[in-house]
């Protein structure tokens, strides 16, 4: 195995076309690696240390997140709590202190885990890839980037470098929940994320819910008119689309019936802590643990 550790964003590039597997954190990698699940590739090029790819930065245009943020990075920045709090709740859940210091967004995003804890709060956040190649650039929505587990439409030669995420909108708030049997180092058993806006009066205008753990991918609730109602009927309403959409398995975590049933819990409650922070009201990061959801230790 070689492993060639990049100083540009142009090597990287070059690496990667010529075979090699781009590697940051390596949380995921290594793990695989270690159970015999994975093998190790013949070629893997570092870029942890570009400055290119380490960024967080606003403005006008909302907020471009480098590949290589780290989730420890993501639960603390005070521009992703307060205007993009569904992803500071997810980075927070994710494994262990020390999975969170290395693990990247980027990593997790390509990773392409239908369990992933950060990808259905971009989804309902909107954001969308920055892919690079040697030869362009393009920028993808998530939902044609996630085509199957562990599976996604980047080509071989292409380095996802960033996400972006739009500006928040007024008299919005946003919220990730999942069930878990206990706190550390767990994989959400089931997840859901939820968007919300309201009006003067408190009525929700517009919301979006994705959820984690019950198909191939992370999904979108389809068909889900939130529109002119209450957020209490809003979380209602909410539930039972979650579970039309939910296509679950059963695993050794979870049976397909016990799945169903929860993801409508779960959507509900994202739906309920979102309409909450969009009306003002302070929600610490996770909501798991400021509201009493999942593990109690």
């Amino acid at each position: 195995m070689s492993l060639v550790i990049a100083e540009s964003l142009d090597e990287a590039l070059a690496e990667v076309a010529a075979g090699a597997r781009p590697i940051a954190g390596g949380t995921d990698l290594v793990v695989a690696s270690r159970q015999g699940t994975v093998p190790l590739p013949e070629s893997l090029v570092a870029i942890d240390r570009l400055i290119e790819l380490s960024g967080l930065s606003g403005g006008d245009d909302g907020v471009r997140i480098g590949a290589v943020v780290t989730h420890a990075r993501l639960m603390t920045d005070a521009t992703i709590v307060d205007q993009y709090t569904a992803l500071a709740d997810s980075a927070a859940l994710v494994g262990s202190p020390s999975t969170r210091n290395v693990g990247t967004l980027g990593g997790n995003v390509m990773n392409a885990s239908p369990a992933m804890d950060t990808g259905a709060p971009l989804l309902v956040l909107d954001a969308t890839a920055e892919l690079h190649s040697s030869s362009g650039s393009r920028q993808v929505i998530l939902s044609d980037l996630w085509i199957g587990p562990g599976a996604t439409s980047a080509s071989a030669d292409e380095l996802c470098v960033a996400l972006q995420l739009p500006p928040r909108k007024p008299l919005s708030g946003s919220a990730y929940v999942r069930l878990e049997y206990r706190r550390a180092m767990e994989i959400a058993v089931v997840g859901a994320a939820a968007s919300i806006t309201l009006d003067a009066d408190g009525m929700v205008i517009e919301g979006r819910v994705a959820l984690t753990a019950v198909a191939p991918t992370i999904i979108e609730v389809d068909k889900l008119d939130l529109a002119a109602t209450t957020p209490a009927v809003a979380a209602a309403r909410a539930a039972t689309a979650a579970r039309l959409s939910a296509r679950p398995i059963s695993d050794i975590r979870a049976s397909d019936t016990y799945r169903s049933h929860v993801i409508g819990v779960m959507a509900a409650r994202a739906v309920d802590a979102a309409a909450r922070r969009a009306a003002g009201e302070t929600i610490a990061v996770p909501v798991n643990r400021a509201t009493g959801i999942g593990a109690a230790r």
